[in-house]
């Protein structure tokens, strides 16, 4: 594998405590999709599900971005731009946003070709927990058990593998834009090799008590 050397994006100040390792724990090889050849039917339907580094020249912070190839979830490195919409100041929101924004847009023509495609709709956004959520909680513009289950699949194993994001293993926190109580999901293998059975609705998660004193 050739090594590829070159500067890294400006990342806004914002995001620079939450993106940093992430970068540090990137692999200087360039951007790459996950090697997985998928027999989706005969012999000229077979896809690669793999994508050669390409170079980038955006501002942004690496981040591997799950897409639907062959019927499963195969995740794809990029450097994602920062957010278009910045709906809040909350900095785990805004990498959130970032996050959905990269799973909304349309794979590129490469990425097409190796069987890349994403199920996530244009225009969702994310926001802030509310008062009580538990920590780290996502609030989506849209209920996530109104998402197709697929999209779902992918923005939990996205959130999921974010360093960014989430700086310790466990669920995905996901709510909607009203006062319903935030559900958690997990990106298991079986969610990776069949998105479309996740479960519509996640475990309520309640937030953790603190202690009390002594």
């Amino acid at each position: 594998m050739t090594r590829m050397r070159r500067a890294l994006p400006v990342v806004p100040a914002v995001l620079v405590p939450f993106v940093a390792a992430a970068l540090l724990a990137t692999s200087a090889c360039g951007i790459r999709a996950t090697t997985v050849p998928v027999d989706v039917g005969a012999a000229p339907s077979r896809v690669s599900c793999d994508t050669q580094p390409q170079p980038s020249g955006v501002q942004g912070f690496r981040a591997t971005v799950e897409l639907v190839c062959g019927s499963q979830l195969v995740g794809v490195e990029r450097v994602v731009p920062v957010p278009e919409k910045k709906p809040v100041r909350d900095p785990l929101a805004l990498v959130a946003q970032a996050l959905l924004e990269a799973l909304e847009r349309t794979p590129t023509t490469e990425e097409r070709d190796a069987g890349f495609t994403s199920e996530v709709p244009a225009g969702l956004s994310a926001g802030a927990p509310r008062p009580g959520d538990p920590v780290g909680t996502v609030r989506l513009s849209r209920k996530p058990e109104d998402l197709p289950p697929v999209a779902l699949s992918q923005i939990v194993c996205t959130l999921a593998g974010s360093e960014a994001l989430k700086g310790t293993p466990g669920p995905v926190v996901l709510g909607g834009p009203d006062l319903d109580p935030p559900r958690a999901w997990e990106c298991t293998d079986a969610v990776r090799s069949r998105p479309e059975s996740v479960p519509t609705l996640g475990e309520i998660a309640r937030p953790t008590p603190s202690a009390s004193p002594s």
